[in-house]
């Protein structure tokens, strides 16, 4: 079972879940019996202890003492560099501001403001081993290791309590030469497995993370590093467990592969997963389990390629994530040739009933039978967007009939493709006469606008031309 946490998990929340539980059971309520009941326990006898099973089973751990013993091991390693505040030091301001955060201010305005500080005063990586390696400065950090004490290339600190080499490859200012000062760290005693446990959760950021980059904010806040695969073989080199679970989770939301074809060139999806299974347990995947998400998002999404690399490497093409199984998802999508590549592979062909056979059929560009489509219409009327989210062509459904600007989610699918940068994609939904003016239900916003957020220029300037002054 998957390790299921909450943000920023504690041992007292998961004393008050069990609290909780206990009470509501005793009390006879309806979904609190029917979860003791699941575990098979009696609501009549129902003890703390068993509250306390219960919980520790729906986190994904197989006993409270296991999840105690996880909570235990992350306490230590837990930062949270996003909710740090700014520094009254002008030294811990620039590694603050330099480095990648997984925030929501993650961009290039802050990237701006550390190269600013820089500016004003060059002399800031003089004054730290975190400012340094953030700026990448081979002599600066050969002066502050040679003064170190045994074990300074580890030692944590600076406004994150990060090691050097976490400062160094999460940065995103412009370094002076990372590869050496990368070199001077690893030489001197860096762990090159350095990491942390974000918000206390897994997997950890590691430095192979930072190297890579990535994530949910787009490419334009989240970019890898400018050295990425350069400083990743490094990383390598000097030891780093491939099996990276954050940076195949960062990565998986983009096309293209030479991260993961490096990856697998060091071995990802063999060993024992390393010092962070060693540290963390069954809480960590195992190197196969890792690779399997990574699989179902590609179907889903129609990234052809990935799949392809994913199964010649030995990926399970049954294995479950939390979206469900490739081949399900493929269909549903209408990616007909990876349905194939991972029926070829050896997983169960899909079997889609109902209305979601009639979709993947849509989004193929099949023929469908007129009574079907009506069903499609009244159950699934944002298709459109739902295409574009699925990386499949939007024009079959529009030629349907589908409202290119009706939203799934609530987005549309020129927000979606806004956001991802995809510009052939937004002229093609313009070309369909989709709604450059329509906003969105989380944050009343046009496509355009979401365009900016990402940091994506070449959309922003194609959409600014058609759409209408806000």
């Amino acid at each position: 079972m998957p390790v299921r946490l909450p943000n920023d998990p504690s041992p007292e929340h998961f004393r008050r879940l069990a609290r909780r539980l206990h009470r509501e059971v005793r009390a006879g309520r309806p979904d609190a019996v029917a979860l003791a009941r699941r575990y098979a326990f009696d609501p009549d006898r129902f003890a703390l202890s068993a509250a306390q099973l219960v919980v520790a089973r729906e986190a994904g751990f197989p006993s409270w003492p296991r999840l105690r013993a996880f909570l235990d091991s992350t306490g230590p390693l837990r930062r949270d560099p996003d909710t740090t505040p700014p520094a009254a030091d002008p030294t811990d301001e620039f590694c603050r501001l330099a480095c990648l955060a997984y925030g929501g201010d993650d961009g290039p305005d802050r990237w701006s403001a550390a190269s600013a500080l820089l500016a004003a005063d060059p002399a800031l990586p003089t004054r730290s081993v975190y400012a340094a390696a953030a700026a990448g400065d081979p002599a600066a950090l050969g002066t502050h290791l040679a003064a170190a004490a045994p074990g300074g290339a580890s030692a944590r600190g600076g406004p994150y309590g990060w090691e050097p080499l976490l400062y160094l490859t999460y940065s995103r200012v412009p370094q002076v030469d990372p590869l050496a000062a990368a070199t001077l760290l690893l030489d001197a005693g860096a762990d090159p497995d350095a990491g942390f446990a974000w918000h206390g959760l897994v997997p950890p950021f590691t430095a192979l993370t930072g190297a890579f980059g990535g994530g949910e904010g787009g490419p334009g806040r989240q970019p890898p590093h400018p050295r990425s695969l350069e400083l990743a073989r490094l990383l390598l080199d000097a030891g780093a467990d491939p099996n990276d679970g954050q940076t195949l989770y960062n990565r998986m939301f983009r096309p293209g592969d030479d991260w993961l074809e490096l990856l697998f060139a060091y071995g990802l999806g063999t060993g024992d997963g390393g010092v962070w299974r060693h540290r963390l347990g069954a809480a960590q995947e195992s190197p196969a389990q890792l690779l399997v998400r990574p699989l179902t998002w590609a179907a889903a999404h129609g990234f052809s390629d990935r799949v392809r690399l994913l199964l010649e490497h030995g990926v399970d093409p049954d294995g479950l994530s939390p979206e469900g199984r490739a081949a399900d998802l493929a269909a549903a999508a209408g990616h007909r040739d990876i349905v194939a590549a991972l029926v070829a592979a050896g997983a169960e062909p899909p079997r889609p009933a109902g209305v979601d056979a009639v979709v993947g059929a849509v989004l193929a560009g099949d023929a469908v039978d007129p009574a079907a489509l009506a069903a499609v219409r009244a159950a699934r009327p944002g298709l459109v967007a739902e295409a574009v989210d699925a990386g499949a062509d939007p024009g079959p459904a529009v030629a349907l009939g589908f409202d290119v600007s009706a939203p799934a989610g609530g987005q549309t699918a020129l927000h979606t493709a806004a956001w991802n940068g995809d510009l052939a994609v937004v002229r093609r939904l313009v070309e369909l006469r989709a709604d450059v003016t329509a906003r969105d239900a989380h944050f009343g916003t046009r496509p355009v606008d979401w365009a900016r957020h990402g940091r994506h220029a070449d959309v922003v300037a194609y959409l600014e031309t058609v759409t209408p002054p806000d």
